[in-house]
């Protein structure tokens, strides 16, 4: 076996669980309800989504899926554990793609951490190698007070629970969930152990495209990408610097500051967010109708969609005959 060092366990790309995440994390948490008696309605309450609308193209923000996890807690109780055993790597996109397309558990474990910020975690794992064991800390000290029990119980299960189905039998490990931590430890051994799904243009191609994902989310941070996530959502039925503010508790005075201090501006943000949305629907292998184009992304019509796509790129946009 070759030598497994703690520095070959990368740290995680993330510190913090205030960042956007896929939408399909939220579907995840609303599946469950509703498979434990809850609507969908309800999970979602005080989310400012709609039934239908958690769907794996879109993105929420951290607080809407704290929300969510606020709601199972107060109609299911503690069932953090319980949600996080319903994870498979398939759940997570490109993001479980990637893992499943990893060369060993180690490889896997790095692509992990390298992108986290593409799970669904609020409670931020760990990993390093202390003698003969992995010991893999799980820490929600930075949580809010009142879901922390049910986050930190979820995600170390889900941690575990994606570390068993990698390979046959599990990595045999043993997890310890506390109210505000846990830890789940398991022999350096596995480390090495290969993957059944090991194939190296896969894994490339996975690598490339959680690459492009993390990109885009990365290029802003807080409160503007909240801002971001939130105008997306809003598009369709129409979005205002109000409504975002509403969204995020804030008056609209306060969000022009806020962002203002950051040196930005809520009409460029706005254009912005369409035409990243715009590319990605004159790309996709199906191409939308002008005019559904135009609905999504909140314009007047075909006409208005048109001219902003010209005053973008300075050329009309090609459609399918």
């Amino acid at each position: 076996m070759r030598s497994i060092i703690p520095a070959m366990l990368q740290d995680p790309a993330a510190t913090d669980w205030n960042f956007p995440r896929a939408a399909a994390g939220v579907a995840l948490l609303v599946r469950y309800a509703g498979a434990h008696g809850v609507p969908e309605s309800h999970a979602l309450a005080g989310t400012g989504l709609g039934t239908g609308a958690s769907g794996p193209d879109r993105m929420v923000t951290a607080a809407q899926e704290l929300t969510v996890v606020r709601n199972l807690r107060r109609l299911l109780g503690e069932v953090g554990a319980d949600v996080g055993r319903t994870y498979r790597p398939e759940s997570f996109g490109a993001f479980g793609f990637a893992l499943l397309a990893s060369r060993t558990v180690l490889d896997a474990m790095n692509v992990a951490l390298r992108f986290i910020d593409l799970s669904y975690a609020f409670a931020i794992p760990r990993a390093e190698v202390e003698g003969d064991r992995v010991v893999v800390t799980v820490d929600g000290g930075r949580l809010p007070s009142d879901v922390r029990r049910f986050l930190v119980a979820r995600d170390a299960t889900a941690v575990q629970t994606l570390l068993d189905g990698l390979v046959p039998g599990g990595v045999g490990g043993r997890l310890r969930v506390g109210d505000a931590s846990a830890v789940l430890t398991f022999g350096v051994a596995e480390l090495d152990r290969p993957l059944a799904r090991d194939h190296p243009e896969a894994r490339e191609q996975a690598a490339a495209i959680c690459a492009d994902l993390v990109a885009d989310r990365r290029q802003l941070t807080g409160l503007p990408q909240d801002v971001r996530v939130l105008i997306a959502q809003q598009l369709p039925t129409g979005t205002s610097s109000i409504r975002v503010a509403a969204a995020l508790g804030l008056s609209e005075r306060t969000l022009r500051r806020r962002l203002a201090a950051e040196g930005l501006r809520f009409q460029p943000l706005l254009d912005d967010v369409r035409r990243s949305l715009a590319e990605a629907m004159l790309a996709g292998p199906s191409t939308l109708p002008v005019e559904e184009i135009a609905v999504r992304l909140g314009y007047a019509g075909a006409t208005s969609f048109i001219h902003a796509h010209r005053r973008w790129t300075g050329s009309t946009p090609r459609f399918p005959g």
